[in-house]
């Protein structure tokens, strides 16, 4: 994808460079993970994955919003079976996520998974396990990834603690981790999830301090698509402001292709990921004259999928209005029943308000339109 230089008046914002942790790297498939590689973003298909169509047709729309790594569930025999279609025709590295029969991490590994995701409070006898599947994994070139839940914690463990403390967690995840240490493996990457922020935080912090190991970050189970988009913010910022995190997944109860796109947002906002549509609207006040919200929708909609990144104002009142739009790439400033359309921080036209989206959709066109081929922005 090209990008476009738009020639903006922009104001230039002071860099606070992120000073990311130091760590092992490994390779999921063609996605490096950790030793300064890009925090990667993750999700996993909803779909059965023993039906191989549904679950390629998610896999291919999880893609195109930007993920870099996709998880499938193999629950049964039937999934197991199904591995070797899904990897050979997934467009992004494939891991497999291994609950209750180790037996399947075998399988995941011979049908060329780009790693495995195991979680070892919930497989069983996993620790005299852990020699054969070290071998397996080691002359495979596969990484596994030690997952430790609040919700799935090893029952000694929460006798110890009482609950699924930071240091329960942490201490969960190392155990396991010396145990693939012991058999010479250490293509390692490990999560520590909770529901509740804080836990999560702590925990991350503890095990950053504890191994040089790339880590996952998720908030899991963190509920619907609002509450769940917030506190998954809330957590990964202050541990990647940290230089804490490798891979994220935003684990809100929505579509795959939504968990995606939060992900990206969040790392784009931070500065990790180079922004694509950014829509600037005001959240509303006694002095609109337009329906703002029903607005900054119709033009969120207009512009989904847009290729090139965009920076749009869509503004209700004279205050802000114009201040905004010229900052923006594109930007309106309404009032009056009209809209004022700014382009390079310039007022262009006036249109009426219902043909405001047409017109920010052409100006956006005629953008790339006289943009030189291949500029990056």
């Amino acid at each position: 994808m090209s990008a476009i230089d738009l020639g903006l008046p922009t104001v230039a914002i002071p860099q606070v460079p992120v000073r990311r942790r130091s760590t092992r790297q490994l390779h999921v498939g063609a996605v490096p993970v950790g030793g300064g590689a890009p925090v990667s973003v993750q999700t996993m298909t909803t779909t059965n994955t023993a039906d191989i169509d549904a679950t390629l047709r998610q896999v291919a729309e999880v893609t195109a919003a930007g993920c870099d790594i996709i998880r499938v569930a193999v629950p049964s025999q039937d999934d197991a079976d199904a591995l070797p279609a899904i990897t050979a025709r997934s467009p992004i590295p494939v891991i497999a996520d291994i609950h209750f029969q180790p037996r399947y991490v075998f399988a995941a590994i011979e049908a060329g998974c780009a790693g495995v995701r195991v979680n070892p409070g919930n497989i069983r006898k996993f620790d005299d396990r852990v020699g054969e599947i070290a071998k397996a994994a080691g002359a495979a070139g596969v990484p596994i990834r030690i997952g430790v839940n609040a919700g799935s914690l090893d029952p000694r463990l929460l006798a110890k603690y009482g609950s699924a403390t930071p240091e329960a967690l942490v201490e969960s995840a190392l155990w396991e981790a010396s145990l693939f240490e012991e058999q010479g493996f250490t293509d390692l990457k490990i999560a520590v999830k909770h529901h509740d922020p804080r836990t999560m935080i702590a925990a991350n912090r503890l095990l950053a301090d504890a191994c040089d190991y790339p880590l996952h970050l998720g908030v899991t189970e963190a509920g619907t698509a609002m509450q769940g988009a917030i506190k998954s913010a809330a957590a990964f910022a202050i541990l990647l402001a940290e230089g804490i995190g490798d891979t994220i997944r935003v684990s809100i109860s929505d579509h795959p292709v939504q968990q995606v796109k939060a992900g990206n947002h969040i790392l784009a906002s931070l500065g990790l990921r180079p922004r694509k549509l950014e829509i600037v609207s005001c959240p509303g006040c006694g002095r609109l004259q337009v329906d703002i919200h029903r607005l900054a929708s119709q033009v969120e909609a207009a512009f989904d999928g847009f290729p090139h990144p965009l920076r749009i104002a869509v503004m209700g009142c004279v205050v802000n209005g114009p201040g905004e739009s010229r900052e923006a790439d594109l930007g309106v400033s309404c009032g009056n029943g009209k809209g004022q359309i700014f382009v390079r921080g310039q007022v262009v036209r006036t249109v009426p308000e219902s043909q405001v989206v047409e017109a920010l959709v052409e100006a956006a066109m005629d953008l790339v339109d006289a943009a030189p081929e291949g500029v990056d922005k």
